[in-house]
């Protein structure tokens, strides 16, 4: 196990959450994309807003999909 499975472990007990549902790929893909496409201090505020919509009901890959296009099309517009 590597530290980021132990972390993720460790965090997903501390906060009673099954580290199965942590698609963790997908939310570093989602946080590398928000980095390099807006800018760096986007990524964990993307993160954490993906972590709402998915607490909120919202399937985790579409919801990281989403952002990750948005991100895209922010960086292409120039902003």
């Amino acid at each position: 196990m590597n530290t980021l499975q132990a972390w993720t472990e460790a965090a997903c007990a501390e906060l009673g959450l099954d580290p199965a549902a942590a698609d963790v790929r997908k939310i570093l893909d989602l946080a590398r994309d928000a980095a390099h496409q807006v800018e760096r201090p986007a990524a964990p505020l993307t993160t954490f807003l993906l972590g709402l919509a998915v607490g909120s009901g919202q399937p985790l890959a579409p919801a990281a999909e989403q952002l990750s296009r948005l991100a895209e099309q922010w960086h292409a517009a120039g902003h």
